[in-house]
């Protein structure tokens, strides 16, 4: 009787121990073989589930535009006055709907290269107005041109052009125009072939955006999707900001750092963002990023909304502004197990620079450079419900499983071992007396 109880006591032990230590062999083994699993599917290559939904996603993105309307151009134009803006919008358009094109894998650096062709239709519902409102705004013609010739006889024959076109400092144009494109009048009556047709995004549809170069993660499934260059440049990057709870599914926030619109004299990375010397007062002043080597000389510089992060002599000249980090920063939320992009807002303002000009009349009273805001955009995408309830069930809900069940194992199997060992001594306790 004691040896049968003496035994099943053993027995019980055992049985808790075994289960302990399939517990704890579950964790490492179990996790290695969920993680060569999802590995299998997050991929970017021809076959995967990642690689399909890539391509073409399924996630309508949207691009909301918001105008900064100018009150004052008299003001500004006769007597180099603050611009006064008047933000407008949102106006927005869907975007990123179509397949990407010339996908091309490179085996050497694990990466994929590919084109995004550029569509854009409006979204009436989510918008303030429609693509016939009007808007008071720089003129985008006569800033470039006055920027990019600068010689004084130059100047005088761009004067003279721009007088009999009747255009001036600002101009008064439709939504539609402004984005996609518009004849401008000035532009037409220059004696020699130039692009006439002007916007701040022309041409846009039936064109291509790239060529982007990203990690297909192959060799890092945390890089999955992850820009490498854009157009043979380096990418801005993200920085780690806090977890975040997305539709039930636990995320990675990453935002864009102030440190990556600093100056080169707080970070040295930015040097080649810092192409003169008077504007950027001797490169100290921050917040804007000179693109005009990317635009063919035309004086846009690129900031976050609202000059969020700027030096003060750069918003000085604007009235209006109000900057604040949650409704201007960028970030990006992504899923660490797979390295997926759930959740996105890229937020950018587009400015031009405008200068004063003794030859040419309607710039010539002007006292100083205005780095004049147009427009700023939100671009921003979030996995839908379906997707976040089928990312759940197959991802996340099948690890928080199979974590449970190492967990219940290990407890089970140490409360049994330890109840079991206990009685067991007891009983050997009381037999030896």
């Amino acid at each position: 009787m004691g040896c049968d109880r003496n035994c099943g006591l053993i027995a019980g032990a055992v049985i808790g121990a075994i289960l302990a230590v399939f517990g704890g062999i579950l964790m490492p083994v179990g996790d290695l073989l969920i993680q060569k699993t999802i590995k299998k599917q997050v991929v970017l290559e021809e076959g995967t589930i990642a690689f399909k939904n890539w391509v073409k996603t399924g996630t309508e993105v949207y691009r909301q535009f918001w105008i900064f309307d100018v009150q004052n151009p008299q003001e500004v134009m006769m007597n180099s006055s603050n611009i006064q803006v008047k933000q407008r919008g949102p106006y927005t358009y869907r975007v990123r709907f179509l397949a990407k094109e010339n996908v091309t894998q490179d085996p050497e650096d694990n990466t994929v290269s590919f084109l995004q062709p550029n569509g854009a239709i409006f979204e009436p519902s989510l918008s303030v107005g429609t693509e016939a409102d009007n808007f008071t705004v720089l003129n985008l013609a006569v800033a470039a041109a006055s920027h990019i010739y600068q010689n004084p006889f130059v100047q005088v024959v761009l004067n003279s052009l721009i007088n009999k076109s009747k255009s001036s400092m600002f101009q008064v144009r439709t939504l539609r125009e402004l984005l996609w494109g518009y004849k401008d009048p000035f532009l037409s009556l220059v004696p020699y072939p130039v692009t006439t047709t002007v916007g701040l995004f022309y041409p846009y549809n039936n064109t291509a955006d790239g060529v982007y170069k990203v990690f297909n993660g192959k060799d890092n499934i945390n890089k999955v999707a992850i820009i490498d260059t854009y157009k043979g440049k380096r990418s801005i990057y993200a920085v780690f900001e806090s977890d975040v709870n997305l539709k039930g599914i636990p995320v990675y926030r990453f935002v864009l750092p102030s440190k990556a619109f600093a100056s080169p004299v707080q970070n040295p990375d930015n040097y080649c963002f810092c192409t003169e010397k008077i504007i950027s007062k001797n490169c100290t002043s921050y917040g804007v990023l000179d693109i005009s080597k990317c635009k063919e000389g035309r004086p846009v510089y690129i900031s976050l909304p609202h000059f969020l992060y700027a030096s003060p002599d750069v918003s000085e000249p604007i009235d209006g502004l109000n900057p604040n980090e949650e409704e201007h920063r960028t970030y990006l939320d992504i899923e660490p197990i797979t390295g997926f992009t759930l959740q996105f807002a890229k937020r950018l303002q587009v400015n031009l620079l405008v200068k004063p000009s003794k030859k040419i009349q309607v710039l010539k009273n002007l006292k100083r450079n205005y780095i004049v805001p147009i427009l700023w955009l939100n671009e921003t995408g979030t996995i839908g419900d379906e997707k976040a309830n089928m990312f759940r069930s197959q991802v996340t809900g099948k690890i928080n499983l199979l974590g449970l069940i190492e967990m219940i194992l290990l407890s089970v199997g140490v409360v049994m071992f330890v109840a079991f060992m206990i009685s067991y001594c007891a009983c050997r306790s009381k037999t030896i007396k």
